[in-house]
Formats: C-alpha cells, sequence, structure tokens
C-alpha cells in the first residue's frame, strides 16, 4: 500500500472512531440542562390587594392625580405601592348586571330591562370592556357570559319573560363574584338593578361583601323601589327609604361602589352615567401588604391624599376593607 493512502485510511479511522467514541460519551453522560422546576404547593406567594380608588370633591370626579399623592393604610401602617394607573392606562372593566325578577319586579319588568340595557350600552366600550347579564329570583340565572356584543346582550335581556317567588341577591352577588369575575384581567364591577329586600339566600349580606372585598369587586346598585311615580329620598339626599335600602347602601360603600335611589328614566339615566363616569375617572393602585400571614382577620384600608389642602377638599372612596385569605386570583 502506498504511503499516502496508508496515512489516509489510518486518518478515516481515526475520525470515525473519534466520532463514534464522543457519540457514546454524550450518550453515557449527557450534559446537564436546564429542567423547569414545578410549583411547590407550599411556597409562600406574595398577597397583594388592589384598590379601585375614585376621588370627589362634591359631585365632582378628580382627575389628574399621581402615585406619589396618595397614601395607603393598613391597620395604620403605611403600606408599599406596587402598581399604579389612572384613567388613560387602566384596564379594561368587566361588569355583570344583575337584575331583580322576583314578583315585586313583576309591575315593573320592563323598566328594569330597559333599564339594564342602556346602562350595558352606556359602560361598555367597544373592543375594550366586556359585560355580563345574570337574572336572580329564587333562582339565579346567567343569561349571558361576557362578551363586547351588544346585540348578545339585548337578546339576552329581551329573553326575560316572568318573574321568579322570591329575591336571592346575595346568591346572586356571591355565585357571579366567584365563578365569573375572580379570573377576569380587568377590573371588576357588580352593578344591582333591584326593588326589594333579600328573602331567600343562602349567604348573608357579610358574605356577600367579604367575597367581593376578596376578589376586589366593586358593587354599584340600583333600587327602582319606588317605581314610575318619582325618585326615592336616597344616598344623595343624604336619607335611605328602610332597612333594605341601608343594607343595599352598606353592600355597595364597603366594596368601594354607591348606591343609587330613583324610580323614573331620567334619574336612572343619570346613575348610569354617574357609574360610567366613575368608571372611567378611577385610580387603580396595587400594594403589597407587610403583614402576609394569611391569618383571615380583617384588615382596615385607609386611603388618603398625601397633600393636606387636597385631603380637606377631596373625598377618596375606596373598599374599607379585607380578610387576607389564601384565595385564586388573577
Amino acid at each position: 500500500m502506498k504511503r499516502s493512502v496508508f496515512l489516509f485510511v489510518v486518518s478515516l479511522f481515526v475520525v470515525t472512531f473519534g466520532a463514534a467514541a464522543n457519540s457514546f460519551a454524550q450518550t453515557a453522560n449527557p450534559a446537564p440542562t436546564a429542567t423547569p422546576v414545578p410549583d411547590d404547593p407550599n411556597a409562600t406567594k406574595v398577597f397583594e390587594v388592589r384598590l379601585p380608588v375614585t376621588v370627589t370633591e362634591k359631585k365632582k370626579l378628580i382627575t389628574g392625580l399621581g402615585r406619589n399623592d396618595f397614601i395607603i393604610l393598613e391597620d395604620g401602617v403605611p403600606q408599599e405601592v406596587t402598581f399604579f394607573s389612572d384613567e388613560k392606562t387602566n384596564p379594561p372593566v368587566f361588569v355583570g348586571v344583575l337584575m331583580d325578577t322576583s314578583p315585586s319586579a313583576a309591575g315593573k319588568l320592563n323598566f328594569s330591562k330597559e333599564a339594564a340595557k342602556n346602562f350595558i350600552f352606556t359602560v361598555t366600550r367597544l373592543r375594550k370592556d366586556k359585560a355580563a347579564f345574570m337574572t336572580f329570583d329564587h333562582d339565579v340565572v346567567l343569561q349571558q357570559d361576557f362578551t363586547d356584543k351588544l346585540d348578545l346582550l339585548d337578546r339576552a335581556v329581551d329573553k326575560v319573560k316572568k318573574p321568579g317567588s322570591q329575591t336571592a341577591m346575595y346568591d346572586a352577588v356571591w355565585q357571579f363574584t366567584d365563578e365569573k369575575l375572580r379570573n377576569v384581567p380587568g377590573r371588576r364591577v357588580i352593578v344591582i338593578i333591584t326593588d326589594g329586600d333579600d328573602t331567600f339566600s343562602r349567604a348573608e349580606l357579610k358574605d356577600a361583601i367579604d367575597i367581593a372585598q376578596r376578589t376586589e369587586t366593586t358593587i354599584f346598585g340600583i333600587s327602582t323601589k319606588a317605581g314610575f311615580l318619582g325618585t326615592v329620598p336616597g344616598v344623595e339626599a343624604g336619607t335611605v327609604k328602610d332597612k333594605g335600602d341601608k343594607l343595599l347602601t352598606q353592600l355597595c360603600e364597603e366594596t368601594g361602589g354607591e348606591a343609587f335611589f330613583t324610580g323614573d328614566m331620567i334619574e336612572l339615566e343619570r346613575a348610569f352615567t354617574r357609574i360610567s363616569q366613575e368608571l372611567r375617572s378611577q385610580y387603580l393602585i396595587t400594594y403589597k401588604p407587610a403583614n402576609q400571614n394569611y391569618d383571615g382577620r380583617e384588615r382596615k384600608i385607609e386611603v388618603r391624599l398625601a397633600d393636606k389642602d387636597n385631603a380637606k377638599k377631596y373625598k377618596v372612596r375606596t373598599k374599607s376593607s379585607y380578610r387576607q385569605i389564601r384565595d385564586s386570583l388573577k
């Protein structure tokens, strides 16, 4: 064999054997790779509280404030703000309209249906916000899930034909909040259109308030108790009509919302416009509580304005408390 051929054969053998040996080594001792570490169910997650905040001067909504204009206190202790947005940067609104279809509402069913459709049209911004529609009497029925298609919502409202036999308002709030709102990627709002007191719920007022506070849901109430004869003396007049109105007011105020008492379409439209404008002008403030104990104890929340002059002029409204427990939220 000529020397050149011999060298070629030897070289080929060395290359082939070397490649095979390297391949074997890689198979026998694979290089370490990054492996995803599964979530530790026992790991401590950072708990945060999200506050939709409304600032007013009498009836005027105040916008244009910044992150440093607010002081957040939990049980009197200043808290670390981790997120802030205003009317220009707020996330979308997911609003559930819950309509009373109990016997007392039978004579005002068409009125309430028109009210529900008008509100949905007023509050839902095309290609951003979404609305859902639920009715409650002795049954709680989701008539239309979240959508931005107004025709679907109108049809869902129109198909409501007859009332039920009782009023399960707190159950409706609890069910809608737990099943539909807790994981939506935006601000969470419920608007209740009702004319009566709760008569049938397994849940109590405190249960409805608790789950709304824990899921960062703001509740607005519109009472149609006065029928078509005029407006009911209500929150803006400084009085409420009866115990049912007081409970509706408590449900709204403790979740950062407001109750409106009205009986004619003009006042009703004003209430809708007010809620819609408020949702546009809210501030959204998230903070990380210094106390991360998940002890289920009620924590008191206070939002103040840093500027003393503004603090004297302006009123700040948000939810008043919450219970820190392990919960599943987006």
